[in-house]
């Protein structure tokens, strides 16, 4: 039978993290609560779900704080990070009565735009929850979120 390759042994019990936290869903563990939970050292998740989403709407709703900004600007290709800056960020957020402007859905093909707003979102939620210390955090992609299925065929009898 083959061997599997070796790996390097398991870190001890005493420094591995007796708390895993997170994943919960969007909004719920988000990279404030991640943070918290890694700097004490213990694990934080992030949830990885829609933060495609989650990153055009902080930005619409003018990025209190600035910390989707500060994300952004740390981001390697400053080129992607401006091309979400100046579509989706309204300094102050959007007017009273204004409707948010919809982001750009995966596909397997052509879905360029959608795919760089994913990846910042993603990078912004990490380096956020990874921002000021060396604690350790994850991120969960597990299936939260499911877009409704159109109805098959037919029409309504009356």
């Amino acid at each position: 039978m083959p061997q599997l390759p070796s790996t390097s042994p398991p870190a001890p019990a005493a420094q591995r993290p007796w708390l895993i936290q997170g994943g919960m869903g969007v909004g719920v563990s988000g990279w404030r609560l991640a943070k918290a939970v890694s700097r004490t050292g213990q694990l934080g998740v992030v949830s990885g779900t829609a933060l495609d989403v989650v990153l055009a709407r902080v930005l619409q709703t003018g990025d209190p704080g600035g910390h989707v900004r500060r994300a952004l600007a740390a981001f390697p290709l400053p080129e992607l990070a401006r091309t979400a800056l100046d579509r989706y960020f309204r300094e102050g957020g959007l007017d009273e009565g204004v409707p948010m402007r919809t982001t750009p859905r995966l596909r397997a093909t052509d879905g360029a735009q959608a795919d760089i707003l994913t990846v910042l979102g993603n990078f912004a939620e990490v380096w956020l929850a990874k921002e000021g210390h060396d604690g350790v955090v994850g991120i969960n992609y597990l299936e939260k979120i499911q877009l409704a299925t159109a109805p098959a065929g037919g029409t309504s009898q009356r």
